[in-house]
């Protein structure tokens, strides 16, 4: 994973500890004090809401606790790899998008965060400035030529 991605995921897990964990705490405390548990809603969503705030405390735990950080400023050559920010070029409609390879939980399409399991970074793994691809997505064939290849943080 990115630095970038293991930051995010990093803040993600403080915010779950320091601000939900005890908010969630406080809204059973406060359902509590409405009365029979068994026909109280309030009570019931505060509960399955803490359940979900644990669930996801554990995951990022274990996802921080597991994850190589890659330094992708450190990383070098011509050829595509895990970090690099690639600039494509879709032959059919000439459209030039940017896509940076990031692991599974830091991708974000819409912020060309492209995951590395993805078909599209599949395809450019290895290749170099000036190659051709093709890839098969859900919507067809597509063919994109790399003009640039950078390895920024």
């Amino acid at each position: 994973m990115t630095a970038a991605g293991f930051n995010r995921l990093e803040n993600e897990l403080k915010n779950l500890k320091g601000n939900s964990r005890p908010a969630v705490i406080q809204a059973i405390a406060t359902a509590r004090e409405h009365g029979d548990l068994s026909e109280n809603a309030e009570y019931h969503a505060a509960k399955e809401q803490q359940s979900l705030i644990e669930g996801r405390i554990a995951e990022l735990a274990d996802k921080l606790g597991r994850s190589e950080v890659i330094d992708v400023a450190s990383i070098t050559g011509s050829t595509i790899k895990f970090g690099a920010t690639i600039q494509v070029v879709d032959e059919d409609t000439d459209e030039e998008t940017s896509y940076q390879i990031v692991g599974e939980d830091e991708s974000n399409i819409e912020e060309g965060r492209l995951s590395i399991r993805a078909p599209l970074a599949r395809a450019l793994i290895g290749k170099e400035q000036g190659d051709s691809i093709e890839v098969t997505t859900p919507g067809g064939s597509k063919a994109y030529e790399i003009l640039d290849i950078k390895y920024i943080d």
